[in-house]
């Protein structure tokens, strides 16, 4: 009986050395974990201080020199609509003004045109009734 507790003594020994084995790699895979996480976060906190900030610095200058720009531009746009909006009422304005000065210098003109034109209708009218008057005159003579 003797050999038969040996045996699984010596069994148990083995599986405890295993066991043991397995927990010292545990923990030596825990150890080199840990060790890789710190280089990586080491690595990213150099990374992004060397490479990162830079370029983060730049893009914001560059980010902050495109929003001046398209405010310098909306001003401009802003100025060049009023400035066009301006002349076109300084164009509406003097166009009003001298259709009414073209009006009032010409105004004598046209009603003298008018009265001109009504009297020679008048009178072409008078020489019409005239001629058929003695058409008519003349017509009546002969038919007596």
């Amino acid at each position: 009986m003797n050999q038969n507790l040996e045996t699984t003594n010596l069994l148990l020994g083995i599986m405890a050395a295993v066991s043991v084995l397995e927990a010292v790699m545990i923990i030596a895979m825990g150890v080199l974990g840990w060790r890789l996480y710190s280089r990586v976060t080491a690595l990213t906190a150099t990374v992004e201080a060397d490479y990162v900030r830079p370029v983060m610095v730049k893009v914001n200058a560059l980010v902050d020199d495109v929003q001046g720009l398209a405010a310098t531009v909306r001003t401009d746009r802003e100025r060049v609509e009023r400035a066009i909006r301006q002349t076109v009422d300084r164009v509406d304005d003097t166009a009003h003004r001298l259709k009414a000065d073209v009006r009032a210098r010409t105004s004598w003109l046209v009603g003298t045109i008018r009265g001109i034109r009504v009297a020679l209708k008048d009178v072409l009218q008078s020489v019409e009734r005239h001629q058929e008057a003695s058409v008519n005159n003349t017509a009546s003579t002969r038919t007596h």
